[in-house]
Formats: structure tokens, sequence, C-alpha cells
């Protein structure tokens, strides 16, 4: 007999939604819209419907379903009460509680980005592993740590939060999080074209870079390396030693099999796992040195399979 599972990953715009066979096959996905109106109070709601309209398509009972594992962006405790979404405008909501009234399934809640860590443990990059780091690099930088199978999420649900560790402490500039010379400030999307801004006044080098002015961007950045750009390589040696060296740290306390690059950033592909891999070696641990970093391969998936996992385990 066939058991089914629903993967819901909860963003700023879109809730994004799979239905699954419980061995990991996907049968459908498709996005509904965030409505944050009145602090985001319809969106569980508008997930709930989703679910129930899609039983009704399939012809499925909910007798023959898991549950619904469920990615939202903030830290979640071990009781499914997510702590302050400020994307969605939530407070402190008891998701699980709401959405098993809402439906009558069973729910497991996780922090977004915890939640796709477990996705590619599952059926990505880091298939076949049960200790993970990954990290995503995206308008800012979250990260996922799975230990011997399962999220790390912590006593406040802020496990993995990787994006936040003090990697430059002479930096004046404030991270959103309200403290200052986090990894986000100078290894996401908005990171990099920091980097690049200050390096290009402070430097003379020419580059093609140049030209865009403020339209810069990170994929500028990486292109403008392919094509031999000596400035461009500066910054993005700058970016990788950040971010290689924070891995190395974060080594140190889980160990991982592999280490998982994700995010927007992450298109830039092998070229930047190159850069992140040499300060990675150089500063990791002897028995760490040789752990593989390689690219996320489930790219938007990855939340919608991890919050589906969460229910199979």
């Amino acid at each position: 007999m066939k058991k089914y599972a629903f993967g819901v990953d909860i963003g700023g715009t879109t809730c994004k939604i799979g239905f699954f066979e419980t061995t990991g096959k996907m049968i459908d996905k498709w996005e509904i819209k965030t409505n944050t109106e009145n602090n985001g109070e319809s969106i569980l709601s508008d997930v709930a419907k989703a679910v129930d309209n899609k039983l009704a398509q399939e012809a499925i009972s909910k007798d023959d379903v898991q549950g619904i594992g469920i990615g939202v962006p903030g830290p979640v405790d071990s009781l499914g009460i997510v702590h302050r979404c400020v994307n969605l405008g939530w407070g402190v909501v008891n998701v699980a509680e709401e959405l098993e009234s809402l439906t009558g399934l069973k729910v497991k809640v996780g922090n977004d980005a915890n939640v796709a860590a477990l996705g590619e443990m599952w059926q990505g990059g880091a298939k076949g592993c049960k200790d993970v780091i990954m990290v995503t690099l995206g308008t800012g930088v979250g990260g996922g740590i799975i230990v011997d199978g399962k999220i790390v999420a912590g006593a406040h649900g802020a496990g993995g939060e990787v994006g936040h560790a003090c990697v430059e402490p002479e930096e004046e500039a404030v991270c959103n999080c309200g403290n200052h010379g986090c990894l986000e400030q100078m290894t996401s999307a908005t990171g990099i074209v920091r980097l690049a801004k200050k390096y290009l006044a402070s430097h003379d080098t020419p580059s093609s870079l140049r030209e865009r002015g403020e339209s810069i961007s990170a994929k500028a950045v990486f292109d403008a390396l392919k094509e031999g750009d000596a400035a461009a390589e500066a910054i993005v040696q700058e970016f990788s030693e950040y971010l290689g060296r924070a891995l190395a740290v974060f080594a140190c306390v889980v160990d991982p099999e592999v280490i998982v690059v994700g995010g927007g950033v992450s298109k830039a592909g092998q070229i930047l796992i190159d850069g992140v891999a040499k300060y990675y070696r150089e500063a990791a641990f002897i028995a760490c040195k040789d752990t593989p970093i390689v690219l996320a391969s489930l790219g938007n998936d990855a939340g919608i399979y991890g919050a589906a996992k969460m229910l199979i385990d």
C-alpha cells in the first residue's frame, strides 16, 4: 500500500508544495502565493486548502498520508512553535498545532535552511551521507547541520545559523541581525557586492566591473572571474577565504562526511567550490582536511524534499 507525504517550503513570496510517495518519489509540485497581509494570518489556511485540493484531485484518503512537513524562514522549537518570522509577519505561532487542526494530519516543522539540508541529504548532493553541513548563499547566508541523519535544531531553534558566525571582528557595518562582521555580510550575494565595491574603491586594478557602477552583482563578479578579470579574482579570493575558513571551524564541531553549498550564488559552479576548498583545506583540522565540498543538486526543491523527509523518518 502506497503512503504519501507533503513537503511545504514557506517563503516570503511563495509557498512551494511537493506531494511525495514516502519512497522519495515526487508526484507533483506547485506554488501558491504567500499572503503576508494581516501578519500572515491566512498562510496556514491557504496551505491547508492546497493540501485538501490535491488529495481530492488524486482521490487519496488522508489515512494514506503520513502528514505534512513544513519549512519556515525563522527559528523553530521542538514543539513546532515558530519564534518570529519577519518575512511572513509572524510573531510566535504554533505552526504544528494550527496546521494539524486545519488538516487533521500530523505536522512537523523546521527552519527552512535546516530542512533544505535534510533534503540534500535525502535525495541531493549529500545522498548516502548522515553527517552533513549545508550552507546556502543567497540574499543572506543560511545553514543546516545534520548529525546522524537528524537536524540539529538546538535549544532555541538556532542550530545551523552559520551565517551569523562572526568572521570579521573589525567590521563596522551592522548585519541584519544587529551584530557586526557576520559571515552573511561577507559571503551572501549582497556581501560579495560589498566586497567588490570596497575593493574597486581602494585599488586601481583595471576591471570590467567598473563599467557597471552601482549595478554590480555577485553573478557579474563570478562572470568576470571566468573571463580572467584580475579585480574579480581578488574579490572572489577574499570571499573564498572568509567562507573556507568559516567552514573549517564548523567542521571541527560537526566532522561532516560532506559539506554542501547551495543558494543562488552557488550557480557560479565549480569555480566557486574550488576557491572555497583551497582555504578550507588550509584551515581545517587534519582529520577533516579531505572532507569534500560539493554543490547542492536539488535547487529550489531542497526545501520541499527535506520537509517531506521530516515526516518519513
